[in-house]
């Protein structure tokens, strides 16, 4: 929605009106993780493979070459270091790459991990109109039903964003959370126009992000400056926060993008240091949400799950 009014001649009601349309409401940190675990972690990977490409109508078989690769390469071997530290994870898929590479959700699945949504085929959801994005994402929570055997309680948007119409089409699918939004560290409940909500938000960062360290655009400046140890540095000192403040340190990776050999190393190190701790929860994002959940209701979750 775009107003043709200069932001600076805007009356109160309408920044305000805009500001509140969707906000962060009460915390739901918890007072105790699981089993009086000190930090909660929360792995997650977009799976996206050829959906960005295929979104901007990118179909040459170069771009294409690079989605595939997470998916030929990059989930086999995220699969296997999550089964080496027993680490369960949410998948969140679009659509089209499900259908696109069959057998991968149900591996998901079958290995214990969570799948969520993430849209169609990567779209981004704040140029739809409403009937547009509810078409999207139900026909995209029926695809990922038939092939992990559940269907998704969560989102991620696409585009980490939301229009107009998301968090009301969020309630009318009976989504339990939202993983797109930045209002936060820890756990909170979404509110919308001021009114509780009952969803749970588990806020993400692009500093917890893969993407904005590693991505390579050929024909433009976008270019991965920063040594994939250093990018571990920073995860680490993330969760060493997250640790020290009793909270949730959640990480969001693309099978596309990590799971080349050096970052898969910086990946396996971090994991490695997060459960040497010995006092860290490895959790899907659904665990955590009905964990802190309990929280919406007035009550406080206690040291077991």
């Amino acid at each position: 929605m775009t107003d043709p009014t200069p932001p600076w001649q805007w009356d109160e009601p309408t920044w305000r009106g805009h500001v509140d349309q969707v906000r962060a409401g009460r915390s739901l940190a918890p007072e105790a993780w699981p089993d009086g675990r000190r930090v909660a972690v929360a792995i997650s990977f977009d799976s996206d493979h050829e959906t960005p490409a295929l979104r901007d109508g990118e179909v040459l078989p170069g771009k294409l070459a690079q989605g595939e690769y997470g998916a030929r390469v990059g989930v086999p071997r995220i699969l296997d270091l999550l089964e080496h530290q027993g680490v369960p994870a949410t998948f969140f898929v679009p659509a089209v790459s499900a259908l696109l590479h069959d057998g991968e959700v149900a591996a998901y699945a079958a290995a214990g991990h969570e799948v969520a949504l993430h849209g169609w085929i990567h779209e981004r959801n704040t140029a739809l109109d409403r009937d547009s994005e509810r078409d999207l994402m139900l026909r995209a929570a029926d695809v990922l039903e038939r092939q992990a055997g559940t269907r998704p309680t969560g989102l991620r948007t696409p585009s980490w964003d939301f229009s107009a119409a998301t968090l009301d089409l969020v309630r009318e699918l009976g989504l339990a959370y939202d993983s797109s939004l930045m209002a936060d560290d820890e756990p909170y409940e979404l509110l919308s126009r001021g009114e509780p909500t009952g969803v749970v938000e588990l806020p993400v960062e692009w500093i917890r992000d893969d993407a904005p360290y590693f991505m390579m655009e050929r024909f433009a400046s976008l270019r991965p400056y920063t040594p994939p140890r250093e990018v571990g540095r920073i995860w680490r000192d993330e969760f060493d926060a997250a640790r020290a403040q009793g909270g949730l340190f959640q990480l969001t990776l693309h099978p596309h993008i990590i799971g080349h050999r050096s970052r898969m190393v910086v990946l396996a190190e971090l994991l490695e240091h997060i459960a040497g701790t010995g006092d860290a929860w490895f959790a899907t994002h659904a665990d955590v949400v009905a964990h802190v959940g309990t929280r919406l209701a007035g009550a406080e979750p206690g040291v077991t799950a």
